[in-house]
């Protein structure tokens, strides 16, 4: 700053530029366009809040008792007869969440969850490198210039696909602060759920809104509402809210919403969310919002100044997590040793929903003393059947007839995958003539307890793929034979892609194994249903792998995975035999794709082409790949931040002595001097090899002088080679024009 103006100048669009990338340097730019140009004032952030009135003190001691009583245990669903609901502390149970601050405005399908997998990777990998900013829930409302210190009248809001762990942070949150471990500089903190605020359908103001939940507090609301600054309002799960919140610029002068300025004033909950995160109804007060991303863009005109997303496990967290499930500590080992050998189960585990599927269907297997690995779930299809045979077998003898309440909990399923609904009300099971009972319990869970305030009960399954699951048990139970291949047809038209995965799972069932422990509650499957089944796999794997436009492509990718789960190598081989090109290019992949991939590469025996070009694959995509990439002739994988280490996995196929890659191409893939060394390499050992293309990577002279050393082994028959948009000087250019006329036919580009 006492470099004189110019420098001042250089300084601060240096920041502008990078602010962008940067999580942190933007909130703090924001901090200081909102505090003024005075540094000192930054130190000072929220040291004039002033103390806890002497008639507040008793009754904020009572609120905090009460929140700690109301947070302090977690109840987690089980599937044991004797007990429906474990109830744990909430400190032995709470496993730590990465959060990251950030802001990624995408809308994503109804399955984010299985589609977050892909970039896990990504920002595990940008995070390392100190381009995303790890967050703790403490410093969501942490002034960026002061370690303990809040800024008054902030707002965060916190993005997570469903089962994330949204719910329980927030409950970490109101526990942590309750017991006086983080964020004392609020005296008092209220937490709502969206899904509770659906039963006011009256208009209500702020005051009453709070003694609905909190009806203590009556005799000093009005004392409360004198100091905002010292407030924290929580809302959960702005997705599970039935009306909608406009935070559009162009009705701010003229909509009702914009008169909520006073706790006392009666108007719509939506209208008070939204007058208190804008800061118009108690300004000063702070509000943390979370939600699925599906409807982050709901809050891109509001004023948020914190943007966070929980990203899940990653890294040893998730290993943590099955050591708190498992009071043996050799299952809980034994079990996420299972899920890290396979990709398929080790890429759902980020998130702790799946993580707690994984728990209660593998246990089990490990629990005995007679193990068989050929038994254990690969698959999410076999999985899932297990996990629904351990309800079945522990609720079973409960009711008459399990297979006819299954069918029915599968036929309200389905009809809620067709609409796309995840919560049922009581009147939706007595349609599908169900009745609240404890064999139901295994499947559903109650989303509102029963209480004094008459709120109704409405049912949700744990998770969507369960909900997708049952249904795929009934319609193939049901559906007439000479009907499913119509059924099937259909539903895989869907443009939506909200019957992709409850297709995989009908897929999966045709295998006999995978049916075999679900019917000795359900009886056989139909074996008519199980050869349509195949039968219309096969067809739509050979119809869509023709198909070039982008719309087949990600048919042709659906179909593969119907292949995977239904494990059944004599089908895979039969579509897959003569397949000679396999294209992709512009679909961005996830690791499970990428495992499902490299399953199908491996009946293949014909292909010669694989173009994964702009495909968004990572490190851990490649390494699923691994396995297939030396059958292929022709391969394409540019424009993915692989990496050197990505690149060193490439290699690992070009040693593979039966290597047959012709053509390789690895243009921008993050590759440097250092990857060139295992590149050159595994060049020597690749004879084959006849065109790469290495344009646009981060190679140096060191490099160059690497690959021109290779290009100069009598081993070497590459006659082809792209170096265009490399970072070598003149010196690496020289050495690449001494090759000239080394080799016959030999043509360096560069």
């Amino acid at each position: 700053m006492d470099k004189g103006s110019r420098a001042r100048r250089a300084m601060w669009e240096s920041f502008v530029m990078w602010r962008t990338e940067l999580p942190k340097l933007d909130r703090i730019l924001r901090e200081i366009q909102e505090l003024g140009p005075d540094p000192e004032e930054y130190m000072n952030i929220a040291q004039g809040l002033s103390e806890l009135p002497t008639e507040l003190t008793d009754v904020q001691q009572k609120h905090k008792e009460t929140l700690r009583a109301q947070t302090e245990t977690l109840r987690v669903n089980t599937i044991l007869m004797r007990e429906k609901v474990k109830v744990f502390q909430l400190i032995d149970r709470y496993a730590e969440l990465t959060v990251i601050s950030t802001f990624r405005n995408r809308r994503l399908v109804e399955h984010e969850l299985l589609a977050r997998g892909r970039d896990h990777e990504k920002w595990r990998q940008k995070h390392l490198r100190r381009e995303l900013e790890k967050i703790r829930t403490d410093q969501l409302f942490q002034s960026s210039f002061s370690r303990s210190k809040s800024k008054s009248g902030s707002s965060a809001a916190v993005a997570g696909v469903p089962g994330i762990g949204k719910t329980t942070m927030v409950q970490k949150i109101v526990y942590d602060w309750a017991t006086g471990k983080i964020y004392q500089q609020f005296q008092f903190v209220f937490s709502f759920k969206f899904r509770d605020l659906n039963t006011i359908n009256c208009t209500i103001n702020l005051s009453n809104l709070v003694l609905f939940f909190y009806p203590y507090l009556g005799n000093v609301l009005k004392s409360l509402w004198k100091i905002p600054e010292g407030m924290l309002f929580i809302f959960d799960g702005l997705d599970e809210f039935n009306d909608t919140i406009d935070f559009a610029d162009s009705r701010k002068n003229i909509d009702p919403q914009d008169s909520c300025t006073d706790p006392e004033f009666r108007c719509k909950v939506s209208d008070i969310v939204y007058s208190l995160i804008q800061g118009k109804l108690l300004p000063g007060c702070s509000v943390l919002v979370t939600t699925r991303p599906t409807v982050l863009h709901l809050l891109e005109t509001a004023k948020i100044d914190v943007w966070a997303e929980i990203l899940g496990f990653v890294g040893e967290e998730r290993k943590e997590y099955f050591i708190r499930h498992f009071e043996d500590q050799t299952v809980a080992a034994a079990v996420f040793k299972h899920v890290q050998e396979n990709e398929i189960l080790y890429t759902m585990s980020y998130n702790p929903s799946y993580c707690w599927i994984l728990a209660l269907a593998l246990g089990p297997f490990f629990a005995q003393r007679v193990r068989d690995p050929q038994r254990v779930p690969k698959t999410i299809t076999q999985l899932y059947s297990y996990y629904i045979y351990n309800i079945l077998k522990n609720h079973g003898r409960e009711i008459e007839n399990p297979r006819d309440v299954l069918l029915s909990v599968g036929q309200m399923a389905y009809r809620g995958v067709s609409e796309k609904k995840i919560v049922f009300a009581y009147g939706d099971l007595i349609k599908f003539n169900l009745q609240p009972s404890q064999f139901l319990s295994g499947f559903l869970m109650e989303l509102l307890e029963r209480d004094d305030s008459a709120q109704s009960v409405v049912y949700t399954f744990p998770h969507l793929t369960i909900q997708e699951f049952v249904a795929a048990v009934a319609q193939f139970l049901t559906v007439h034979p000479e009907d499913i291949l119509k059924f099937l047809t259909e539903a895989h038209k869907t443009k939506d892609g909200r019957f992709e995965v409850f297709l995989r799972f009908v897929a999966g069932l045709s295998n006999p194994m995978t049916a075999r422990g679900l019917e000795e509650f359900l009886g056989p499957f139909p074996h008519q249903t199980t050869c349509r089944v195949i039968d219309w796999v096969k067809e739509e794997v050979k119809r869509q792998s023709g198909n070039t436009s982008d719309i087949g492509r990600r048919r042709l990718l659906n179909t593969l995975h119907y292949l995977f789960e239904s494990q059944n190598r004599g089908l895979a081989q039969a579509t897959l035999g003569c397949v000679e090109t396999l294209s992709f290019s512009g679909m961005t992949l996830t690791p499970v794709d990428c495992a499902v991939l490299s399953h199908a590469i491996g009946h293949c025996d014909t292909i010669k082409h694989l173009d994964l070009e702009f495909c968004n694959i990572q490190c851990e995509g490649i390494q699923r790949l691994g396995p297939g990439l030396h059958k292929c002739q022709e391969l394409r994988l540019g424009w993915h931040d692989l990496g050197d280490s990505g690149v060193k996995l490439v290699c690992a196929a070009l040693r593979n002595p039966e290597c047959k890659i012709q053509r390789l191409w690895l243009g921008e893939v993050g590759l440097t001097d250092s990857g060139a060394e295992d590149l050159v390499s595994a060049l020597s050992t690749k004879p084959s090899l006849t065109e790469l293309d290495l344009s646009n990577n981060e190679l140096g002279d060191s490099g160059v002088k690497l690959v021109s050393a290779a290009l100069r082994n009598q081993e070497c028959k590459i006659q082809r080679l792209w170096l265009y948009g490399n970072r070598f000087s003149e010196t690496g250019k020289k050495e690449l024009r001494s090759l000239r006329g080394f080799r016959a036919g030999l043509e360096v580009f560069t």
